[in-house]
């Protein structure tokens, strides 16, 4: 039998271990189980990193029983990758294993008054006073003012760096840590894509970097080892897995570019999950953005391999949106029910919907942004809302994929997708429409975990998968091709830059202008 490569996908929404054969990249078998988030005020978003790491042995232990009933040996599995919600922010207690606060999930905006004081004190007040390193603005979105925050907050978390025992992590690094002992020698490391987000790490010495940590004031004592992507890291301790090797390790979005076989230059590929991530790979050098794109670490296959970059357009909430009509609305009543209602109303009749929930990312970097809905009228239905809710996925991806082509100069032709809001077909036509583009889908549209296995596959000491370009193996797609006019496509992308204008500007947490202003 062909070798069996494993992949943890942990998601914000979800968790999955799937496996796949190291010589077709087919998928054997998998298990997910949902993640349960809470919403303990407005704004913060938490998961429990138990409930995390329970999900994760159910996942291995229910695919193992799923290999056993179809005569697989799991024995065959020769590997295990680790991809993962990147930015949650997690601190725990090394001697006893014991997480000292729930893992704040990327989303939070908590930290938007954190972020507001570091922007007052940088000069010239410039968000990007620290780009020139990290490759990223200053925003809630990344680890280092999540890990700022807990240390200000909780505490917890204070004593346990007092008396050196507490440990920070992304998700990655929670997972890999518990997988190879814990508290009884657990390996504490991360990789490069997913050290790049946390503010922290320096993306030209590809390194933590003492000046950030000062900045932040966070100690470096309690960071993770930054390791290359493709590695053995350490072994599976517990489980029917015992004895085999963590050796792939990628933030999702880097893992579904890997898994999308983007290796050349100029190769890019759009997520969709519960936010939208297009990333271009832009070779062994990092390229900074005039159009509000992130520059970040895609991904350094091998200890010796060099470390290659991409240039990132991150919307939060894509697929969110459609979770926040099923259930703070419940408008739908399940997640593959809003492609028939959009698909009923056929058209959104001028209704627009900007889910600025937490605030908008790329390529806006606007945290004082709220969510809105333009353009109602009597006639609007829940139809016309489920139609609006679709097109501005797509309206976001239009304007994160208008700033990549500005960036490079070379616009792409067409885009190559993945991620579970992808198998909603009118979604995909509607991208294609307003891109005005060819969309390209894998069938097989798992390309996140195809990644962290391709990395834990093609480990040095594992071996069992070549990511040499003739050897890749073929992969089935889908295309979709524009139905509509371009200049329908204008007009409609016109009005929804307008409802953005609108949305802007909405949630302030200092006060408008203060007794000094008004003396001055």
């Amino acid at each position: 039998m062909d070798p069996l490569v494993a992949a943890i996908d942990q998601g914000t929404s979800s968790t999955r271990f799937l496996v796949f054969n190291a010589k077709t990249a087919e998928m054997i078998s998998h298990h997910q189980v949902e993640i349960t988030q809470s919403f303990p005020k407005e704004g913060w978003v938490e998961e429990d990193p138990k409930e995390i790491m329970q999900s994760v042995y159910e996942c291995m232990e229910r695919t193992c029983e799923k290999l056993c009933k179809l005569n697989i040996d799991i024995s065959n599995i020769k590997a295990v990758g680790v991809t993962n919600q990147r930015e949650t922010t997690l601190v725990w207690d090394k001697e006893t294993g014991e997480p000292l606060y729930n893992a704040i999930v990327w989303l939070d905006l908590r930290t938007q008054s954190t972020v507001e004081r570091l922007i007052n004190k940088a000069p010239g007040r410039n968000k990007n006073h620290l780009k020139h390193k990290t490759g990223l603005p200053i925003s809630t979105y990344f680890s280092a003012v999540k890990l700022r925050w807990m240390l200000d907050n909780v505490d917890e978390v204070r004593q346990a760096v007092l008396s050196e025992r507490a440990m920070f992590g992304t998700v990655d690094s929670w997972i890999i840590w518990c997988l190879t002992g814990g508290r009884n020698g657990g390996v504490h490391c991360t990789d490069v894509s997913n050290a790049s987000r946390t503010m922290l790490y320096n993306i030209h010495t590809m390194d933590w970097d003492p000046e950030l940590c000062r900045y932040f004031d966070v100690p470096m004592e309690i960071l993770p080892k930054v390791r290359s992507s493709s590695e053995i890291y350490g072994w599976m301790k517990s489980s029917s897995l015992a004895g085999v090797p963590i050796s792939g390790c990628l933030g999702d979005q880097s893992a579904a570019l890997v898994g999308q076989m983007c290796f050349k230059e100029g190769q890019a590929k759009n997520t969709y999950g519960t936010g939208c991530f297009l990333l271009r790979n832009t070779g062994t050098k990092p390229v900074m953005s005039e159009h509000g794109l992130l520059t970040t670490v895609a991904y350094k296959l091998g200890k010796d391999q060099p470390a290659c970059y991409a240039l990132e357009g991150s919307v939060a909430i894509a697929g969110a949106v459609v979770r926040w009509l099923k259930d703070n609305m419940g408008i739908v009543q399940s997640s593959s029910e809003i492609e028939k209602l959009a698909a009923a109303a056929g058209t959104s009749y001028g209704c627009y919907f900007v889910p600025a929930f937490s605030g908008l990312y790329a390529p806006y970097w606007e945290p004082s942004a709220r969510g809105i809905i333009c353009g109602l009228t009597q006639f609007t239905n829940r139809n016309h809302l489920a139609f609006a809710a679709l097109e501005a996925v797509c309206f976001q991806a239009r304007e994160i994929l208008d700033a990549m082509n500005q960036d490079s100069g070379v616009p792409l032709t067409q885009l190559q997708v993945d991620g579970g809001m992808t198998s909603n077909r009118l979604l995909m036509q509607l991208q294609a429409d307003i891109l005005c583009m060819p969309v390209v889908r894998p069938i097989m549209a798992e390309t996140t975990a195809l990644g962290a296995a391709m990395a834990a596959g093609a480990a040095e000491g594992v071996d069992v998968w070549s990511l040499e370009l003739d050897q890749l193996p073929h992969v089935a797609s889908e295309k979709y091709e524009p139905q509509i006019q371009c200049d329908e496509s204008e007009f409609r992308f016109a009005r929804w830059k307008k409802a953005v204008q609108k949305a802007m500007n909405w949630e302030t947490t200092e006060p408008c202008c203060n007794a000094n202003d008004l003396q001055q």
